[in-house]
């Protein structure tokens, strides 16, 4: 089991294993019984910090002394409040849950089968297939492919441009300028080849024939794929970082909704 506090920051497939909300039996029990005492023996770093050994092991001691004695003073009310609020969940929850069940024709086995099938689909969407891949990958050349051609036009009309602009007289200003066209049009030619060469080479060892052609239903599918495994990417970071900034938010008690 991993504690509800941190389970969030794994992914989802270790939380469908592993969170407390998924494990039976579990109920409210967060299982961070630990960082509660924790977050209470932290308050001793101030008074032990610049403390000799003895009174540094004195001050723990008496610290968890008291910790004991008043979590046993309070330990009926704890029970009571917390079967209290466990009968109240069930009778809220239990009638949400029969209008859901009655609304989507749901019985309790469905719900069960439900985690099992997210478990499937998220151990089977570790990777995609290889070939899959392989062709997100070509459409990525293709995009670079059409990129390099778009800046080598480019180059060519700036490099005309420049020639014809200088006049023919001013020889030293007409030798940079050469020079410069020559610089530009040599660089993007040499991507424009690289390019090519890469995106023959993958379309033979991936037997596509006829080429692809940007704009054609082959591209748009894998295009929305690549587009898709992008945006999975940054969803994951997104995530990563809100619950990251929720857990930093909750240690100053500030993780409720902006007002």
């Amino acid at each position: 089991m991993v504690g509800a506090f941190h389970g969030h920051a794994h992914n989802c497939m270790c939380q469908l294993d592993w969170h407390p909300l998924y494990i039976q039996g579990m109920g409210h029990t967060k299982g961070e019984g630990c960082e509660h005492v924790f977050a209470a023996s932290n308050e001793l770093a101030r008074s032990t910090r610049h403390a000799t050994s003895f009174h540094c092991h004195q001050a723990i001691e008496q610290h968890f002394a008291f910790w004991d004695a008043d979590k046993y003073a309070a330990l009926s009310k704890y029970l009571w409040v917390h079967f209290d609020e466990a009968v109240q969940a069930i009778s809220t929850l239990a009638s949400e849950l029969d209008v859901i069940k009655k609304e989507y024709n749901l019985i309790d086995e469905d719900f069960i089968r439900f985690h099992a099938d997210e478990c499937s689909y998220l151990e089977n969407l570790k990777q995609l297939v290889i070939h899959d891949q392989l062709l997100i990958h070509y459409v990525q050349i293709l995009d670079e492919l059409e990129a390099y051609c778009v800046e080598w036009d480019a180059a060519w009309e700036a490099a005309n441009n420049a020639l014809t602009e200088v006049p023919v007289s001013n020889l030293e200003e007409l030798s940079i300028a050469i020079r410069w066209s020559h610089v530009c049009v040599d660089t993007s030619y040499a991507k424009l080849q690289h390019a090519e060469t890469h995106t023959s080479n993958v379309e033979m060892h991936l037997g596509i024939q006829p080429w692809w052609e940007i704009g054609s239903e082959e591209y748009k599918c894998y295009k929305a794929e690549a587009t898709m495994v992008k945006y999975r990417v940054a969803l994951d970071e997104l995530e990563q970082l809100v619950v990251v900034r929720l857990f930093e938010l909750s240690k100053i008690a500030m993780s409720g909704p902006s007002k």
